[in-house]
């Protein structure tokens, strides 16, 4: 009662009281987002964060994903024109650019028009706040979900379905989501689903429990699909990756850049991980490099 009876004797506005909270917090925690910022993270019991330095890429380095790059590209732009676009679903094999996709368009346009704020699944239990907070900014905010996936029994996935579509309130028009996963579907699927299904009039009818499970990708109004890469895709990755390494000699960079010697350690070094994913690609680059290293000799004292 004392609170309430404190704001009343002082007569504040709520832009003041919040403005005064932002003011008593930690400098890189804020109740509203940072007007500068191209990259925040938000948590309901924190409020924002600053990324202060994003990990960036240029889109010129997403080998064998133009097409992908293309789509989530048309449809940014679309967005921060005021034209229609969509809530997007990257999903797909892991380690295949899903989310390096996700950091070259940051690169490209995130800047005085448009930021990026992630938020995990945590996250979506305030997600009704975080919306009422940022469509009141004059920016335009993409909500990054990475890695997204949900248990069969959490139900904070219903509050990202009525943002996407099927909630009163209309979807802010300077918010759009962007979700990562490895699963299409975001759910899990069980036997037991497919088994609920059912023949009506010759028709095949599935169980309550997939129609639930297939109604949040559905939200998803652009579907962008990252199958495993070829042996060849993943070769020509590490070479990218290598062409950028330099040794502490002209003879050690050659070294590094030979094909001849590195091409067969990295198929090895795939088989080995399991995957000839783009990220394996990027990990084998720093195992050849950390390998072709000088020794260092340590004397005992």
């Amino acid at each position: 009662m004392r609170f309430n009876a404190r704001f009343t004797h002082n007569n504040l506005d709520w832009p003041t009281i919040i403005e005064q909270l932002n003011h008593n917090r930690s400098p890189r925690q804020r109740l509203t987002p940072d007007p500068r910022a191209i990259a925040q993270r938000w948590q309901p019991a924190q409020g924002f964060t600053v990324i202060r330095e994003p990990a960036l890429i240029e889109p010129e380095e997403l080998l064998h994903r133009e097409r992908q790059w293309a789509q989530i590209e048309r449809n940014t732009r679309l967005f921060l024109e005021g034209k229609p676009a969509n809530h997007i679903l990257l999903w797909g094999a892991r380690g295949t650019g899903k989310s390096s996709l996700i950091r070259a368009l940051l690169a490209r346009h995130g800047g005085k028009n448009l930021s990026m704020i992630e938020l995990d699944r945590a996250g979506l239990i305030g997600l009704a706040d975080l919306i009422q907070i940022l469509s009141t900014q004059p920016r335009h905010y993409i909500l990054f979900l990475d890695d997204l996936s949900f248990e069969a029994n959490d139900p904070s996935y219903k509050g990202l379905k009525a943002l996407l579509d099927g909630s009163l309130m209309a979807p802010p028009p300077n918010i759009l989501v962007y979700a990562s996963s490895n699963r299409r579907h975001l759910l899990p699927e069980t036997m037991q689903d497919n088994l609920n299904a059912a023949v009506v009039d010759n028709e095949l009818h599935e169980g309550d429990a997939i129609d639930e499970k297939v109604s949040l990708s559905e939200r998803f109004g652009l579907w962008l699909a990252f199958h495993p890469f070829s042996q060849e895709q993943y070769l020509d990755i590490a070479r990218n990756q290598i062409a950028k390494l330099q040794g502490d000699t002209p003879e050690l960079t050659a070294i590094l850049h030979d094909e001849a010697l590195w091409r067969q350690e990295a198929l090895k070094f795939a088989r080995l991980r399991g995957s000839r994913s783009g990220r394996v690609a990027n990990q084998f680059a720093r195992f050849w490099q950390a390998e072709n290293l000088p020794e260092i000799n340590n004397t005992t004292q």
